[in-house]
């Protein structure tokens, strides 16, 4: 009769559960991945095959069983650094949807707002735009293949033990966020600039030609521009994509 021990079923599976774990919560917390449209059970098993596809490039961890006292840091260092990754990779939409708000701001249509289900608030046309452009980019140009990169460099950071309070400070994700508005307005600044020269061109026109009604031909002007100047400026939106997923890569890396 073959008998198989504790120790031996926890040698099999833990070298698969534990990064199992990280992907799985990279999933449940990162866009595109973590959207409502994407089922449960393929999110489970696609979680799986990532960890099973990586073990080759994995570093030799020691073997934590579940009734191991070291499990449940373990748990908590494999959640904790996965939600990280979904969260770092959730900044750099919420950049691009910031940039859009203020541009929406700046041309007016703030007051065409909408249910953004994905944040279960009100966000503004031009910002929901926004997002659905980089969830476009996000796809197109191999995003979802520079998360796997972060969570595989993830486990060479960071390896699989119990150090989930030092992993979170190694990670240092208040400085990514404090760059999330910084990135927002350097996306936004071309807009921005172009809508102020608009508006002042304007505030001219209404000193030299007081008869005319500028309230009236304000926001049809500052609107086309707002689009014509989005039509013109959305085609560099890759680079500061790139570069702040490059940026999310390295705080993993």
């Amino acid at each position: 009769m073959i008998s198989i021990s504790e120790a031996q079923l926890a040698a099999w599976i833990s070298p698969i559960f534990w990064p199992f774990v990280r992907v799985l919560a990279v999933f449940t917390s990162a866009p595109v991945f973590s959207s409502r449209v994407f089922p449960v059970r393929a999110r489970v098993a696609l979680a799986f095959l990532v960890a099973l596809a990586s073990q080759a490039s994995l570093p030799q961890a020691d073997i934590i069983g579940f009734n191991d006292p070291r499990a449940l840091g373990v748990l908590l260092q494999q959640v904790g650094v996965g939600i990280s990754i979904g969260f770092a990779v959730r900044l750099v939409f919420a950049a691009v949807e910031l940039a859009g708000e203020v541009v929406g701001f700046q041309m007016g249509l703030n007051f065409a707002s909408f249910f953004d289900p994905a944040m279960n608030n009100q966000s503004s046309a031009v910002a929901i735009f926004f997002s659905q452009m980089t969830s476009l980019l996000f796809v197109v140009m191999n995003g979802h293949l520079m998360v796997l990169m972060a969570v595989n460099r993830s486990f060479q950071a960071f390896p699989i033990d119990q150090n989930f309070l030092q992993a979170m400070g190694q990670m240092k994700l208040y400085k990514l966020g404090a760059d999330l508005f910084a990135s927002a307005l350097w996306i936004a600044l071309p807009m921005v600039g172009l809508l102020m020269f608009t508006n002042l061109a304007l505030g001219i026109i209404s000193r030299v030609a007081p008869q005319l009604n500028i309230f009236a031909i304000g926001f049809p002007i500052t609107l086309l521009v707002g689009l014509i100047g989005i039509a013109f400026t959305l085609p560099m939106l890759d680079q500061p994509f790139i570069t702040l997923m490059g940026r999310v890569i390295d705080i993993f890396g």
